[in-house]
């Protein structure tokens, strides 16, 4: 068999074997809607093995850790915290804030309600599996 004959074929399989990879690698990513609707349960608001913030969901297919995605957090009538990449919470002066930003934020949540587990989708980012 001459080599050029040979040369297609291996350059197919190697895409066939690239795409597979690609497919599974991302196939384990959830969104925290849809963990949801399969029945799992939202826990308390902990850091993950990197530092981030997040919480971990347990339902019928073990557990998955959602990383928060939330900057600010209130934590009473005159304390806002900043919540860092890191996990760091920094306090900030509410009423400061609210005079730079030109009033009150009613989109921010409240951290007792972030802490507990009490916490919308759209402060949720992406979910990954728990490894035992």
């Amino acid at each position: 068999m001459p080599s050029s004959d040979f040369r297609p074929s291996l350059l197919l399989a190697g895409l066939v074997a690239a795409s597979t990879v690609f497919t599974a690698g991302t196939a384990s990513a959830e969104s925290y809607q849809g963990l949801l609707k399969k029945g799992y349960v939202v826990g308390n608001m902990g850091q993950g093995k990197s530092g981030s913030l997040g919480w971990v969901l347990t339902g019928p297919g073990g557990k998955q850790f959602c990383k928060a995605k939330v900057s600010l957090a209130i934590v009473d009538k005159k304390t806002l915290v900043s919540i860092l990449g890191s996990g760091r919470m920094v306090k900030v002066d509410r009423a400061t804030f609210e005079a730079g930003i030109g009033g009150p934020n009613p989109s921010l949540p409240k951290l007792s309600d972030l802490k507990a587990g009490r916490v919308g989708p759209q402060h949720v980012g992406a979910c990954t599996p728990l490894r035992a």
